[in-house]
């Protein structure tokens, strides 16, 4: 949540998250009501009470990302892998029986006359 709300704010586009149009932060946050958004899972579960809810996602907010997180952000979602711990990626793995991290680049290089590839 994070990282798209505070989209708008890296691109120099507003200066808090609440100033961007299209945001979800403002209902988020500040309760604005918007018929257009509905409450995501993780949000509805921070807190019971809408007010505590509010607070704390006010909280997340108060430091941004670092330069790290935004590149382990992008790069997974560039390359279509899972963001996480070792142990989440592994239980990933074996329930989508798909690859959750980059393969090692140890591939075989085969040489042809007109071209070069790895397989």
């Amino acid at each position: 949540m994070r990282y798209i709300e505070l989209n708008p704010v890296r691109a120099n586009m507003v200066v808090q998250p609440s100033e961007y149009r299209w945001s979800s932060y403002a209902c988020n946050a500040a309760g604005k009501v918007d018929t257009l958004i509905k409450p995501h899972p993780v949000y509805s579960g921070l807190d019971a009470e809408t007010g505590a809810k509010q607070r704390i996602y006010c909280d997340l907010f108060r430091t941004h990302l670092d330069d790290n997180q935004v590149h382990a952000i992008r790069e997974a979602l560039n390359q279509q892998l899972v963001l996480g711990r070792d142990d989440f990626k592994d239980k990933i793995e074996v329930m989508s029986k798909r690859q959750t991290r980059l393969k090692p680049l140890d591939r075989h290089r085969v040489e042809e006359d007109e071209a070069c590839y790895y397989i």
